[in-house]
């Protein structure tokens, strides 16, 4: 579930686990270099060593990509990328080339594992349909918080503009942090991913800005809903009617078709975008159904330059 299925009888077709491997959906076959050479962009590792120290970090050290111009005086936006099920981040960057952007935009950026699960993959401990399947059950909800919480110690964070982008099992893991600590996350972005499917399982104490985007030949977590194990989770349009009535937006959205072009193996533009305005707190809920997309969609360009782009238009106020 994410750069591979969590079930091999509802993956989509001959998708392996690695990067390099990766042959059905056009997913970049090597990890892109890092953006270091000929700039003052600078990649650091917080562990034990952070100016916070935290049992939940201790053993899962990080990345943070520092972008060139970075300037302590300045608040500066958090991308935190979070991987799919039995992927890694360096595996996630590599398809969905946010680094890049990291450097050109400005912003810092971080894509930290999760932990391994009985089966031996990488997974994130998120909602209740996904994907704690061996039983084990980190508080992955608290490492991500205590790595926010450690990059800001480090550097200048603008609180107002911490943001998670997520991948079928991240996308999840994304909910869950939209939903337990809404005070902290501004925005996020989920491919593939769904939010809780009983609503009364989430409840924000604020607005948080969703980005939803979801091919509609997705067989493995299904553009209509479905369920992993048995536990229910919801559709694409369910997860962003339940974040509508979350945020207090305008029920009747204003709906574009055929405006974006998001996967390179289905021609044209192929996208829709369906905008719900008039959130609480200047939040925006948007779903950008990608028809005809799969799982592990071809992503071009725009995809992670529009993503990027509706995250940072979507700071706390």
């Amino acid at each position: 579930m994410g750069l591979a299925a969590c079930t091999g009888s509802d993956s989509d077709s001959a998708v392996t686990t690695r990067a390099t491997t990766l042959t059905t959906d056009a997913v970049a076959t090597t990890e892109p270099a890092r953006s270091t050479s000929g700039s003052d962009s600078t990649i650091e590792t917080i562990a034990e060593s952070s100016a916070i120290s935290d049992e939940s970090t201790a053993n899962r050290p990080y990345d943070v990509f520092v972008p060139p111009g970075y300037d302590a005086a300045i608040p500066t936006p958090l991308v935190m990328l979070l991987h799919g099920y039995t992927a890694s981040g360096d595996i996630q960057e590599a398809y969905f080339q946010l680094e890049p952007l990291a450097e050109s935009q400005g912003f810092l950026y971080v894509h930290p594992d999760g932990t391994v699960d009985a089966r031996g993959q990488q997974f994130w401990n998120a909602t209740d349909a996904c994907c704690a399947f061996g039983g084990d059950s980190p508080d992955d909800a608290a490492y991500l918080m205590a790595i926010i919480d450690q990059v800001s110690a480090e550097f200048n964070v603008d609180p107002k503009a911490v943001f998670l982008v997520g991948h079928s099992n991240g996308g999840f893991m994304s909910y869950r942090m939209a939903c337990e600590h809404a005070e902290t996350i501004a925005g996020i972005a989920s491919l593939a991913g769904a939010t809780f499917a009983d609503t009364t399982d989430c409840n924000p104490s604020e607005p948080v800005s969703v980005l939803q985007v979801h091919g509609t030949n997705d067989k493995t977590i299904k553009y209509d809903g479905g369920s992993i194990a048995t536990v229910e989770y919801p559709s694409a349009p369910e997860t962003v009617q339940s974040w509508v009535a979350y945020n207090g937006c305008d029920t009747t959205p204003t709906i574009s078709v055929n405006v974006l072009d998001l996967d390179g193996g289905v021609y044209g533009a192929e996208s829709d975008v369906e905008a719900f305005g008039g959130c609480e707190q200047g939040s925006e809920v948007e779903l950008w159904a990608i028809d005809g997309g799969s799982h592990i969609p071809g992503l071009t360009s725009d995809f992670s330059s529009g993503v990027i782009d509706f995250l940072l238009a979507h700071p706390k106020p």
